[in-house]
């Protein structure tokens, strides 16, 4: 068999293997939310919010689409067009220094395209008062991800090409296993190392809500090193908790907000909903579904690179050529695009299932009802946005939804 032959074998090997993962592992079973309860709750929550709530939904589309289209365009103009190899080939000097500079300039072009947009964000999040960041702690946060983005992408696109110069035939079959073990590995050291990045994190204090928390974990049979408090006021009022890390690196997190805004019990509802994740191990799920599709992705670049009409819109000789950086990058981005609805339809049902794990957990439906309208009145979040929206985009339940759920749950 040849090369070639082994690469396709591997492909649909890896994407019968993601398909039965996800048949397995994604909980397709959704708990019920009746429409009907889900309208009474949204004519329970006060209507001015609610109106508040569409009306920034309503200026985040006008921010988030044109950014959307924007960036599509610029993406394809970089990698269907010469443009993104000219750009490469502005960088004297040997391969190691194209990748790093090309990538560079390549990165740097998108992220000046995306700043306005990030910068218009941020005025209307000050706006309703869902941002406490002045203009100084705002772009502290946006050079921090600048500087994260560019050592995630050095190391990326160094591995990529550096494995096109040693293994000419094969780097494809180690550029997938690298790739999936990349994801594998951040999922260890993304808590330790990249959130104290944004977030400053202190242990909790001794006190009854400590106890409880750990308790709640303990009876859930999910083991945790300990609770932090995050700073989060500093830059938002946003409510929010999570379990963070696997093994011996998770801990709970609760946002200082919360902490502030909500009572214990509503604090244990959200905790509670957080240990589903991990009880039902979210975090595992989305690391093996996340290393098929990097392993998949390479196998898939390498494929693309013998379609010969692609290589010559972009102006390239081989996609293992430093100067197809644009076109990787054009690449990722249809993907993304096209992948998004699907993840957002597997993370509702991963979601709605750790508000079913929550309220089987505390037994609890009227807090946690409460919470979730706290949730929405504090962090104004449409309880109700349009179908096809929340489809495409909506990583969570509406509102409205866990709301019915908790009622159903009742009943």
């Amino acid at each position: 068999m040849t090369v070639r032959g082994w690469a396709v074998l591997t492909f649909l090997v890896l994407l019968a293997g993601l398909a039965v993962a996800a048949w397995i592992l994604v909980p397709w079973h959704r708990p019920p939310a009746p429409r009907a309860d889900q309208l009474a709750a949204l004519a329970e929550l006060p209507a001015d919010r609610v109106s508040q709530a569409k009306a920034l939904r309503g200026e985040g589309r006008l921010i988030a689409y044109p950014q959307l289209v924007l960036g599509l365009i610029l993406a394809l103009g970089l990698g269907l067009t010469p443009l993104g190899a000219k750009i490469v080939n502005l960088v004297p000097g040997p391969w190691p220094a194209k990748v790093l500079g090309g990538g560079l300039l390549i990165m740097l072009i998108g992220e000046l395209l995306a700043l306005p947009f990030a910068a218009w964000r941020h005025t209307v999040m000050v706006r309703y008062g869902l941002s406490t960041q002045d203009w100084g702690g705002w772009w502290v946060d946006v050079l921090k991800g600048y500087a994260v983005g560019l050592v995630f992408t050095t190391v990326a696109l160094l591995g990529f090409f550096g494995l096109t110069k040693l293994a000419p035939n094969w780097w494809w079959a180690w550029g997938a296993a690298g790739a999936a073990g990349l994801v594998v590995l951040l999922s260890f050291i993304f808590p330790v190392l990249v959130e104290p990045v944004f977030n400053k994190f202190t242990p909790m204090q001794d006190s009854p809500l400590r106890t409880s928390l750990m308790r709640l974990a303990e009876r859930d049979g999910v083991p945790v090193k300990d609770v932090l408090v995050a700073d989060a006021s500093r830059r938002t009022t946003a409510l929010n908790a999570y379990v963070s890390g696997i093994g011996p690196t998770r801990r709970i997190v609760v946002y200082d907000t919360l902490l502030r805004e909500a009572p214990a019990a509503e604090v244990e509802s959200v905790v509670a909903h957080e240990l589903g994740h991990a009880a039902d191990k979210d975090v595992v799920v989305g690391t093996v579904i996340g290393a098929l599709g990097a392993a998949l992705l390479v196998v898939g670049l390498y494929l693309l690179g013998s379609w010969s009409w692609l290589l010559r819109m972009a102006g390239v000789d081989s996609i293992a050529a430093p100067q197809a950086i644009g076109l990787l990058l054009a690449v990722a981005t249809v993907i993304g695009l096209f992948s998004g609805p699907l993840q957002a339809f597997v993370s509702r049902r991963i979601e709605a299932r750790a508000d079913e794990h929550a309220l089987r957990l505390t037994q609890d439906p009227a807090t946690f009802e409460a919470m979730q309208k706290r949730l929405a009145f504090v962090n104004l979040a449409d309880p109700d946005p349009p179908a096809w929206e929340q489809a495409w985009r909506g990583s969570h339940p509406t509102t409205v939804e866990r709301i019915a759920a908790a009622r159903a749950f009742s009943r």
